[in-house]
């Protein structure tokens, strides 16, 4: 007879771990945001040497190195992915010890790393691929700690129509400064787009635009020229910043600051009786709008030359000249962002209306482009033919986030007959599925199986225990309000900034009403979301002891403060306020 064997003991709770949970994450980050906010308004006044002092004192707190740390140890969503140091998933005891690690005093003893590049295809181009540059876990806690200091004194300078990589602007808030720009007025039309920006952004160019202090500018510089390592091969960095580089983003829109200024030389700030030229840039893609062809083209020269002075060019392939109403080089309206933007000629009880109610002649209309479109459907075609002998409810699991995620995108524009059409063809792509698992069966029977009454509503496929696909028409058509100007989330208005992020489009839904109900702070450390968080739904009571997905029972947390909650000392404690 087998010797049973003991029952394996728990290991006792490690003291170190406990420690990082127990840290008083609340006040670690309002200190560090007091700070923040310090250098948002003395950049503002023009403060230099003070903006200076403030970034020094922000990143020899420990505070300042703590959250550094937990943003790449637990909130990134590449934090498991190593440099050429092979480190990854760096545990509790592991994060104090890089805390102290990245004090500034140890920067100069400590020589950036090369990264690790990755070749990842491009989103709808699975034959293109682009460069990713992974540095390793103490350069990207670094990072993490310098952009700290810089995003705030950017921030306060950064031009207002500028909306890549920026804390409280998106795609959306680009399309709706679009929109503005030619709403009254057709409009010719610069499409752009820079060549290989990440690549070839001249390192000294960058740095002397920087003008920051000199261990700031040592440290940027040796990371723009740490290198690569590719299949054990090394390579020297001549320009640019490697893409996956947790600064790298802020470092591109520093170099690309300006472009609106250079484009309205020559003009009266104050006069409003002459058009200007508008910039609109979203990182790396940009349009320029006027309704004088021959002024859109000096604007866009313009462009070209302060490009040319970090570096950089414009891609012959990608830019060209259109108009929004009429037919220019035989197309009209232009793609942006996946939205197709265009002007079209109405009659007098469909055309928009100038600010004094004069009528004008046309209606500015912005749709899912029709490449989104056919990327789209190929994807959710591709996912219903790799799961052909999976049961419903793994299929519908699958797809579920696709139609979600895709349909909340567009769903600030024009775009309920999008939604219908797409949802046409899921249905014949979700009966070919049917029809392949059961070839001897009728369609009655298969219709009797997979699609069932829902109240109302027919032809809903759904499972028995209630799993429903969700389609695309069941996001409603919602008009977004674009950021105000030139504000910025480090000016100190919470209540604005927590606002904008319940009403955000891609935060619909269950998570939605949630943020809406706990005004749009975090239930676990009562701390107002900001943009970049990880907002993530945990059940109150969990499913295992009776809990419900009923919505009194769910709340928001970070994603850090969730895995706080479900450690031994904070299974409880959630504010049910």
């Amino acid at each position: 007879m087998a010797e049973r064997k003991a029952p394996r003991k728990k290991a006792p709770p490690d003291p170190e771990s406990e420690a990082w949970n127990a840290l008083p994450w609340r006040k670690l980050e309002q200190h560090v945001y007091r700070i923040q906010k310090r250098i948002y308004q003395a950049r503002k006044c023009g403060k230099t040497r003070t903006v200076q002092k403030l970034q020094k004192l922000l990143m020899k707190s420990e505070a300042a190195r703590l959250l550094a740390v937990r943003r790449v140890t637990q909130d990134n969503q590449g934090k498991k992915t190593a440099g050429v140091d092979g480190v990854k998933s760096v545990s509790p005891p592991h994060r104090l010890h890089l805390a102290q690690q990245i004090h500034p005093k140890h920067w100069k003893h400590h020589k950036a790393k090369p990264v690790r590049r990755v070749w990842i295809p491009k989103p709808g181009k699975p034959d293109e691929r682009r460069p990713l540059g992974i540095p390793t876990m103490l350069d990207r806690s670094k990072q993490a700690l310098a952009k700290m200091g810089l995003e705030p004194e950017w921030e306060s300078v950064f031009e207002p129509n500028s909306y890549g990589f920026r804390p409280g602007r998106s795609c959306h808030d680009a399309i709706g400064a679009i929109f503005n720009a030619i709403r009254y007025k057709p409009k010719f039309v610069y499409d752009a787009d820079i060549a290989g920006c990440f690549d070839h952004i001249g390192h000294q160019a960058l740095l002397d635009k920087l003008q920051t202090y000199p261990a700031m500018r040592q440290t940027i510089r040796a990371w723009l020229k740490a290198g690569v390592m590719e299949n054990r091969t090394y390579t020297d960095t001549l320009s640019g910043a490697p893409q996956g580089g947790v600064i790298s983003p802020l470092l591109m829109n520093v170099a690309l600051h300006g472009m609106e200024k250079v484009i309205e030389k020559g003009y009266r700030r104050k006069d409003r009786s002459i058009e200007k030229p508008v910039l609109i840039r979203y990182a790396d893609d940009f349009a320029i709008f006027h309704s004088d062809e021959t002024k859109l083209l000096q604007a866009a020269e313009a462009v070209k030359e302060h490009l040319r002075s970090m570096g950089l060019e414009l891609k012959p392939s990608k830019t060209k000249v259109t108009h929004t109403l009429s037919p220019y080089n035989g197309e009209v309206g232009f793609n942006f962002l996946g939205f197709t933007i265009r002007q079209y000629p109405v009659g007098k009880n469909r055309t928009g209306k100038s600010p004094n109610g004069q009528r004008l002649g046309f209606k500015t209309l912005i749709t899912p482009s029709q490449e989104a479109i056919n990327r789209h459907i190929q994807e959710v075609k591709r996912q219903v033919r790799a799961r052909k002998n999976l049961s419903q409810e793994e299929l519908i699991r699958a797809i579920n986030p696709l139609t979600k995620g895709w349909s909340n995108y567009y769903k600030t524009s024009v775009a309920a007959a999008v939604f219908h059409k797409c949802d046409h063809i899921l249905f014949l792509q979700l009966m070919q599925w049917a029809k392949h698992k059961h070839p001897t069966r009728g369609i009655r029977w298969i219709r009797k199986r997979y699609w069932h009454h829902e109240g109302t509503r027919n032809w809903v496929f759904s499972t028995s225990n209630g799993t429903e696909l969700r389609t695309h028409s069941k996001s409603a058509i919602q008009r977004y309000t674009k950021v105000k100007g030139e504000v910025s989330p480090y000016d100190g208005n919470m209540l604005y900034w927590s606002k904008r992020l319940k009403d955000h489009p891609l935060l619909s839904g269950t998570l939605g009403k949630l943020l809406h109900k706990q005004q749009g702070k975090c239930r676990w450390c009562e701390l107002s979301f900001r943009d970049g968080d990880i907002m993530e739904i945990d059940h109150i009571q969990p499913r295992s002891q009776g809990g419900t997905e009923r919505l009194d029972n769910k709340c928001v947390l970070h994603g850090h403060c969730h895995d706080v909650r479900h450690t031994k000392d904070g299974a409880q404690g959630v504010n049910h306020k």
